[in-house]
């Protein structure tokens, strides 16, 4: 780190780092100077002049701060520290002109404009700008571009500040989106009017600072001053993103990242920003009863009692699900156990070992992307699996990093080595000795459950470790199910995998899993939310609430738990996975020891201390697995369609459009085309 220089901002001395700009260094000292095209997690374009300020001793002329670096600043008299003023008469008349030149061809749409109430330009004009203005020509109005189903634009609000062309760019990878015309004929288009194709693209509504670019399935819903606002955790892929949920009464209008450095920063994925749709869509909101091959609708102590029955009959395996909280999964485990039968959380078949929180958690933090030399993937497509994470490998891509790959050759937006998409390849690179180039660099090797799925997944793992261990490069394990880590940690696991769990099992209690395929034989009692391929195998269906509608723990797919927070309520009769798993406990005459959810909680952090810890990454000790031949497959990714992983995202009418769209793009072309 350079050594510090004092700097005087607003008769304020302080000690800052001469490479930062001075709109950083003003915010250090905790003086707001306003800014529309300026982005600290974006590269730097200058072009709205908003954050100008005047720098003493300097030309006679304000400064844009985003664009001038600490160290660029000439020393006052005498040495005296170099000064810069953000409240003289001099940048008062500059933000005023500024402003003034934004709103020539602005339109009066507050009224009818989405963004009000939210509106960086509305809020700005108001702190900085006039209360006039000298212009009486007609205003510019332009073309709206049509950007697909999720991005609803209004390009004659345009202000050219290029977040969006830069976002794209620069985070999301696409080049989709530019800025062409000079003077008042420049616009932002897109490249011959394509839609956007990327997993990525709700995230330049946030960026927007004025009303050009809003939600397309939020607009004309409600106002931002109606709703209420949830801090909570996402739970469509094993990531973890710190969200806020919006709601007006009992109905989700809208899902928002929240700032996380260490998880999502600022981004989150399309899934998880527009899926809400699907919460209010075919939902179970009463107990169902199979009986002659028709479900029919019951009361919940009909159902309750038809459920204690059926787990007295016989032999029990328990299913735990993605979406399944750490609570529901723990409670799950001592119903079913206290029974005397099996539970399983890893339905998709990954191979990970229980109780080694290494193999199954890494030893990696997200962050630590950010700083890597070299990454290495193997059996994973991080642009389907995580779009967030994949987002930080390309920064780091960006920065220089280089990236390998094991596994299906796919467009993950950056430049990577394909190594071989099969087990000899990563069998090739284990045996190998580090090189030169990356010794003593910070490197990642990050497995995906591509990569562990099949019969030899734990010797897939073992060469993964011992790849890592060669390297010196710290482990992620890249889940794609949000409940999987915790269900880990809580022991929800069976020797032998699913398989083994439900061998011979003439009751099966599923909890959430849709994702399997359960044979005929068993009797299913499907405690879950929507009505997807779980209750349609179902001979008992108990209606549960879903992950906005109830309060839980997630362990994130770095070992962080998190906590997620109820922001609205099960539609009907559904009731919160625990409180339901305890009613039946009651019925069938083994009590669970808790009566409310924190009563649940101090059971569970007895039994797992480290779920105590919220968002802190535990750091597991290394226990690396015994080196086994590998079969001769090649890796296959997990995700084949990335808007249609869940139930909730396969209820959105909205996803269902997103995926036609997605697989009409990878057609292959006619040849008129």
């Amino acid at each position: 780190m350079a050594e510090l220089r004092t700097i005087r901002i607003d008769g304020k001395e302080i000690e800052v780092d001469p490479n930062l700009t001075l709109i950083q260094a003003c915010e250090l000292a905790g003086i707001e100077v306003p800014r529309f095209c300026y982005h600290e997690r974006l590269s730097i374009a200058g072009n709205c002049r908003m954050c100008l300020v005047e720098v003493v001793g300097g030309p006679p002329k304000p400064a844009a701060s985003c664009a001038m670096q600490v160290k660029d600043l000439r020393p006052g008299p005498d040495g005296a520290p170099s000064e810069i003023r953000t409240n003289s008469p001099m940048v008062k008349k500059a933000r005023e002109g500024v402003m003034e030149f934004l709103l020539i061809n602005h339109p009066l749409d507050c009224p009818i404009c989405d963004q009000g109430g939210e509106c960086d330009l509305q809020d700005q004009a108001m702190a900085y700008g006039v209360d006039f203005s000298r212009y009486r020509e007609p205003k510019r109005a332009t073309e709206d571009l049509n950007l697909g189903p999720l991005v609803e634009t209004h390009m004659t609000r345009c202000i050219s500040c290029t977040r969006c062309v830069r976002f794209t760019t620069e985070v999301a990878g696409i080049t989709q989106m530019g800025q062409t015309g000079r003077g008042e004929d420049s616009e932002i288009t897109s490249y011959l009017n394509q839609t956007l194709d990327s997993n990525l693209q709700g995230n330049i509504i946030d960026l927007c600072p004025v009303g050009a670019l809003v939600s397309k399935p939020y607009a004309f819903t409600a106002r931002p001053w109606e709703l209420t606002k949830t801090e909570t955790i996402d739970v469509m892929d094993a990531l973890g993103s710190s969200i806020r949920v919006d709601t007006k009464g009992r109905e989700v209008m809208r899902i928002l990242p929240r700032n996380h450095d260490g998880v999502n920063e600022e981004w989150i994925s399309d899934k998880t920003r527009f899926v809400w749709d699907g919460l209010r869509r075919q939902r179970l909101d009463r107990p169902y009863i199979r009986e002659n091959g028709k479900l029919r609708p019951a009361s919940w102590p009909e159902a309750l009692a038809a459920a204690a029955r059926a787990l007295k009959g016989g032999k029990v395996a328990g299913l735990v699900g993605d979406l399944v909280s750490v609570e529901a999964a723990f409670s799950l485990k001592q119903l079913i156990e206290g029974l005397g039968g099996n539970v399983e959380c890893r339905t998709d078949g990954a191979r990970l070992p229980a109780g080694n929180r290494s193999a199954y958690a890494g030893t990696a933090r997200i962050e630590d992307i950010d700083h890597a030399a070299m990454i290495q993937l193997i059996g994973t497509n991080p642009r389907d699996e995580a779009p967030v994470l994949n987002a930080r490998i390309r920064k780091a891509w960006a920065l220089g990093a280089q990236i390998g790959l094991v596994g299906e050759a796919v467009d993950l937006t950056y430049d990577y080595a394909h190594l071989g998409n099969d087990r000899a390849a990563l069998e090739n690179l284990s045996s190998k000795e580090i090189s030169e180039e990356t010794r003593g660099k910070p490197t990642l090797v990050i497995v995906g459950q591509g990569a562990i799925r099949e019969a030899d997944g734990e010797a897939v793992l073992a060469h993964a470790m011992k790849l890592a261990e060669n390297s010196n490069s710290k482990l992620l394990i890249l889940h794609t199910a949000a409940s999987r880590v915790g269900a880990m940690d809580v022991g929800a696991v069976t020797e032998g995998g699913l398989p083994a769990a439900i061998d011979g099992a003439s009751v099966i209690y599923n909890l959430g899993a849709d994702e399997v395929d359960i044979d005929s034989g068993a009797f299913v009692i499907y405690q879950g939310s929507h009505g997807d391929r779980g209750a349609h195998r179902a001979d008992l269906i108990l209606p549960a609430a879903c992950y906005t509608e109830e309060g839980g723990l997630f362990v994130n797919t770095e070992g962080r738990p998190q906590l997620a927070m109820r922001a609205n309520f099960a539609p009907g009769e559904a009731k919160e996975n625990w409180a339901i798993l305890r009613a039946l406990s009651a019925e069938l005459g083994a009590t669970l020891p808790w009566d409310s959810l924190a009563q649940l909680r101090q059971a569970l952090v007895r039994e797992v201390p480290h779920l105590a810890q919220l968002d802190q990454v535990v750091q597991n000790e290394w226990q690396p697995l015994e080196l086994r031949d590998m079969g001769k497959a090649s890796f296959v990714n997990p995700i084949k369609d990335f808007y249609l992983t869940n139930p909730i995202a396969r209820s959105s009418p909205l996803m269902a459009e997103l995926s036609r769209m997605q697989a009409a793009r990878r057609a292959p072309a006619m040849a008129a085309e």
